[in-house]
């Protein structure tokens, strides 16, 4: 970093800044928080070439896709669990889970086998695992800002998601990964397209105005903030289960991604699939200690904090132990670890709590 300038690391901080806080709003303002993560993660390229000074861009433009890509899976991260919490329509649940994890999957493999050298190696990858999540959970929260979304039926949720990944989603990673145009630029140099996008917009607008009276009659006034979290019974929870799992292959994916774009990784992909079953196990039966199924927001602090100091010690004896984890890491990946499991954890037993309800309800019938 002795290129940079001051406002160079100002910039870098501010913008990586927002791109690590703001998807912690997206349990409570789901909407509203997703689209800042999408302005935000489509405008820092922009800004860093725009702003940073040459050399700083030149130095770590190569490493931009896989930063992107990274804080990408962590803003998404967070939508996954905010869907524990919020989303009462299970098939919606059961499909937005499928297209993270199928997303997550294929960000993984690109990211092993992608040659930081050569920038547009295996970009292809990110067509195959397009990220359908991302605007999935777009539109769900959009019917939910009026509508109970439990009135889409199963086919209807198949349905929206399929259109999301062929018409949009498809086209569109092919736009930035396989042609690796930039909107800006390409806006900038073809007079037509801001044009079309204003045509576009007030034609969608003066369409949904037209139809407005045709839509099924609203559930609720607007509902931008989520609905208030649900008790849920004050039952210890189980530490060897489905959920322990869930976070096993969850950390591991998302530390595999992180780890290829820090510096001087050696820990091979082994190595962090044992370690983050460690981590999360130790987590876990530290969670269910604390109970968080009490689910007060004082006890969440005590949590992640409680997390926070538990890993980082366990980084530290096995930084002792092999010099394959290195400990100028360990506070990031504590930090992590720890923000993923506090969330998981306080938000999973309510996803449990519905489908056992709705489980309960067929039994009945």
């Amino acid at each position: 970093m002795g290129s940079w300038t001051a406002d160079d690391v100002t910039l870098v901080v501010v913008v990586v800044g927002l791109r690590l806080l703001v998807p912690l709003l997206l349990p409570i303002f789901p909407l509203p928080a997703i689209i800042a993560c999408l302005v935000i993660d489509a405008a820092d390229q922009t800004i860093f070439q725009t702003h940073l000074s040459p050399q700083t861009w030149a130095s770590v433009e190569s490493g931009y896709q896989g930063y992107d890509k990274a804080l990408d899976i962590y803003y998404l991260s967070m939508a996954y669990i905010s869907t524990l919490r919020n989303w009462t329509n299970l098939t919606a649940v059961a499909t937005a889970q499928f297209l993270w994890y199928y997303r997550l999957v294929g960000v993984t493999i690109f990211e092993s086998l992608h040659d930081a050298a050569d920038p547009s190696s295996w970009r292809w990858l990110l067509l195959v695992f397009p990220n359908t999540f991302e605007y999935f959970f777009i539109a769900y929260e959009t019917v939910r800002l009026r509508w109970d979304p439990r009135r889409m039926s199963p086919r209807a949720v198949i349905y929206l998601a399929a259109f999301i990944w062929i018409f949009i989603k498809l086209p569109q990673e092919w736009w930035i990964h396989v042609a690796e145009l930039d909107f800006t630029d390409f806006a900038d140099e073809h007079s037509w397209v801001y044009p079309t996008i204003a045509v576009l917009v007030v034609g969608g607008i003066l369409a949904l105005w037209l139809n407005w009276k045709r839509l099924p009659a609203a559930d609720w006034k607007l509902r931008i903030v989520a609905d208030r979290l649900p008790a849920v019974p004050d039952i210890r929870p189980k530490l060897l289960s489905w959920s322990l799992f869930e976070k096993i292959v969850l950390i591991t994916l998302v530390v595999i991604i992180f780890s290829e774009i820090l510096p001087d990784t050696t820990a091979t992909h082994l190595n962090v699939l044992v370690g983050a079953a460690f981590f999360v196990t130790v987590d876990s039966a530290y969670s269910i200690v604390v109970n968080l199924r009490r689910r007060s927001m004082l006890t969440s602090v005590y949590l992640f904090v409680g997390l926070v100091a538990l890993n980082l010690a366990t980084a530290e004896v096995l930084h002792l132990i092999s010099d394959r984890f290195k400990i100028e890491h360990a506070l990031f990946f504590a930090l992590l670890l720890s923000v993923i499991v506090t969330w998981y954890d306080r938000y999973r037993p309510v996803l449990d709590m519905r489908r056992g309800a709705v489980a309960v309800a067929s039994t009945d019938r």
